[in-house]
């Protein structure tokens, strides 16, 4: 027979659902066997592998949105004398292709590896990371570390766009070690609209899913409707496209991308803090899911995504942390209690942890997969120090991070000796 490992805590919680006091879950395989009360489960399989006193054991997050390989940018942004806060959004990406330029691939990978350890000690199991190049994909080689890893396509010169569109593909074949591959179309800003339907034809050849960065700069929305403001005058001549700003198209970003045949059921919109009513009724048509970065938003001076609006439509959403170059942690706990302010209560703590967890599983095509411990689902779960009972709003004021567990594994960091603030 088959080793069968029990886990036991004060409480077992799945988002969404009612705490089990008590509680427990059976690993078999690196998938859950079954959970249920401890006492039920250590009569049926014997003595617990480990139990948690005082602690409930919740299914790993998911970071739906990430550039791991940025995760060094602070330092790479002062070591360049490019070390300022930019204006706005135009002035970041300017300061962000500035600074990439000087980076080589070793360093990067070097970053995307500390981005992984860093999602781990904050008790994030899975991600949704975007990787610019398929020579990054070796940084997570040795991680259980879950989740999908969407090749990043940028560019507006067919010529020079075909060999990478192909090598992107061709790598999204070596994603493995239980992660799943998928393509990230930048933005409406750095693709040109000819370009598009060759992305839709290649995915779908493949059964690939989408993350793309869509509507989340007022700037972005006026290069789409008349190819004017900052983008147009100021990043496009850095990057050489001059010569490819289109005429005035009286379009939107949703529509932009809509149009390329990039909406659908496995497309994962990220940010939206400019839709329109129309077009996030137009997202909700096509079935895509949307992605929330708040703290990502506040940091580049967007705006705020409307929420409200959002949940009026019944949007599937999650959340994502997006990279060090516009945030301060990789930690989904920081972007929960940071969500609870900055949305003025129209995510409660519970529907937050939900996004954290089902939400993002889904978000990134891994429902039933991951984000929850139930019969059937890979054991990705995280072991959280609580003071009292457990409840959503308890755990956002006083959890620490003991452990986290991948396929059933324990991570070993060093870290969690002593328990991680999250």
């Amino acid at each position: 027979m088959d080793r069968i490992s029990l886990y036991t805590a004060s409480w077992l919680y799945n988002p969404g659902q009612p705490p089990v006091a008590g509680g427990g879950l059976a690993v078999k395989d690196g998938h859950v066997l079954e959970t249920g009360r401890a006492d039920d489960l250590i009569a049926r399989y014997g003595q617990p592998a480990a139990a948690f006193p005082g602690c409930a054991i919740m299914p790993g997050l998911v970071n739906a949105h990430t550039h791991l390989e940025l995760t060094h940018f602070p330092a790479w942004r002062l070591r360049d004398g490019l070390d300022y806060h930019p204006r706005g959004f135009v002035d970041w990406i300017i300061q962000m292709i500035k600074v990439r330029r000087g980076v080589p691939v070793e360093e990067t990978r070097v970053s995307l590896k500390a981005g992984i350890k860093a999602c781990l000690r904050s008790g994030t199991t899975a991600v949704g990371d975007v990787v610019t190049s398929p020579d990054l994909l070796s940084a997570y080689a040795g991680t259980a570390i879950g989740g999908r890893l969407y090749l990043e396509l940028i560019g507006q010169d067919r010529q020079l766009f075909e060999p990478r569109l192909a090598k992107a593909v061709a790598a999204c074949k070596t994603v493995n070690g239980g992660r799943l591959p998928g393509l990230s179309p930048h933005a409406p800003y750095t693709l040109h609209s000819n370009l598009l339907p060759d992305i839709a034809a290649a995915a779908d050849q493949m059964q690939l899913p989408f993350s793309l960065h869509l509507a989340e700069s007022r700037e972005e929305s006026d290069l789409l409707f008349d190819s004017s403001g900052p983008l147009a005058e100021e990043m496009y001549p850095l990057v050489g496209w001059q010569d490819y700003l289109p005429a005035p198209r009286r379009t939107t970003p949703a529509r932009f991308f809509d149009e390329g045949g990039l909406l659908g059921p496995a497309t994962l919109a990220v940010h939206g803090v400019q839709l329109t009513p129309a077009d996030a009724a137009l997202l909700k048509e096509r079935g895509v899911a949307l992605c929330l970065c708040p703290r990502s938003n506040e940091r580049l001076a967007v705006g705020t995504a409307p929420v409200q609006l959002f949940k009026k439509l019944g949007m599937p959403l999650c959340l994502g942390t997006d990279s060090l170059a516009s945030n301060d942690s990789l930690s989904l706990w920081d972007e929960i209690r940071f969500a609870l302010d900055c949305y003025k209560g129209a995510l409660s703590p519970e529907e937050l942890l939900v996004m954290a967890t089902r939400g993002g599983a889904a978000g990134i095509g891994l429902a039933g997969h991951i984000g929850a411990l139930e019969t059937g689902m890979q054991a990705d779960f995280q072991v959280l120090q609580l003071d009292g009972g457990c409840t959503a709003e308890r755990l956002l004021d006083t959890c620490r991070v003991n452990a986290v567990y991948l396929q059933g594994n324990l991570a070993r960091l060093d870290d969690f000796a002593s328990g991680v603030a999250v």
